[in-house]
């Protein structure tokens, strides 16, 4: 079995990769909460999502979230009558969050509606939220404190950071299904997922960071960074605004004493000598998962 520690897109795309050379019932992801967030008196869970939507082949690919084929009458007209309209959910996607919202007023745990989604749309995958505590990913800005959705989506992270928090985090407990898939696995690894807002808030649940330091060896991350950029999102510009290097380079860095081994795209190659000499293994593909073909390179890299 294998263990991914996972945000939504870079993530989604890598667990769906893994699926052609492995059997997804031998995977298990644990997947970011940080920007979880409360909304219209609705629970969201956007990583969550992300990944259930991908793996179950109904995600929206055009925009990298939400459900293929969606409608908007909801939020179109929530925006007429002058409502918080800024965080567009589609009209399918709300009904994910009514079910959600719903099954934790009964007493379900965000564990518990995982599995369940899960088994609705026939995902093979185990997804596991890291925690079913409350834990809030916010950035102080050169405008002041914001939500994570604050800061991605009303301000299309367009603004300078200063630092990032993870609200909660220190009091959470991650689930006794997490630190069994931590402890278990044959390997751990992180998806090419933003290190500093989808894989340190999970980083910070007590527990979670002393298992990867105790299993270094058994820690593979695939670079998020790829010839000096990030392929989706913030993670190049935040890297440079919180003080690290924007390169596989400065991923390996920032999990140093967590992992073993890292895995680079052929643009950055000619860094794998100083990543090398870290202490980290470097393997050398393509981490861009523009086709099956790559995909199945990529995957069958960070296996091997």
């Amino acid at each position: 079995m294998i263990t991914v520690l996972s945000g939504g897109v870079g993530a989604a795309r890598l667990l769906r990769a893994l699926c052609l050379v492995l059997d997804p019932g031998e995977m298990t992801a644990v997947v970011n909460v940080g920007d979880d967030l409360v909304l219209h008196g609705l629970t969201i869970c956007p990583d969550l999502d992300t990944i259930t939507y991908t793996l179950a082949g109904l995600g929206n690919d055009e925009l990298g979230w939400g459900l293929r084929g969606e409608t908007w009458r909801v939020m179109d007209e929530l925006a007429t009558l002058g409502g918080a309209a800024w965080f567009r959910l589609g009209d399918r996607d709300l009904a994910t969050h009514l079910y959600r919202s719903q099954r934790l007023r009964e007493g379900a745990t965000k564990s518990d509606v995982a599995r369940e989604l899960c088994d609705r749309w026939g995902v093979k995958i185990r997804l596991l939220p890291v925690t079913n505590d409350d834990v809030a990913t916010v950035f102080d800005t050169e405008l002041g404190r914001l939500s994570f959705q604050e800061y991605f989506v009303q301000h299309r992270h367009d603004v300078a950071v200063r630092s990032i928090t993870f609200e909660g985090a220190a009091d959470a407990r991650p689930t006794a299904e997490v630190l069994a898939a931590l402890r278990d696995a044959s390997r751990i690894v992180i998806a090419p997922s933003n290190p500093l807002i989808s894989i340190d808030p999970i980083l910070q649940i007590p527990g979670v960071r002393e298992i990867l330091e105790n299993r270094r060896d058994d820690v593979v991350a695939v670079s998020p960074i790829v010839n000096g950029a990030a392929l989706k999102g913030p993670a190049d510009r935040l890297l440079l605004e919180l003080g690290h290097d924007v390169s596989p380079l400065g991923v390996a860095d920032f999990y140093k004493g967590l992992i073993g081994t890292i895995i680079i795209d052929e643009a950055d190659a000619a860094l794998a000598e100083r990543i090398g000499s870290h202490g980290i293994d470097v393997r050398v593909t393509t981490t861009i998962m523009a086709g099956p073909g790559n995909a199945e390179r990529l995957a069958r890299a960070v296996l091997s």
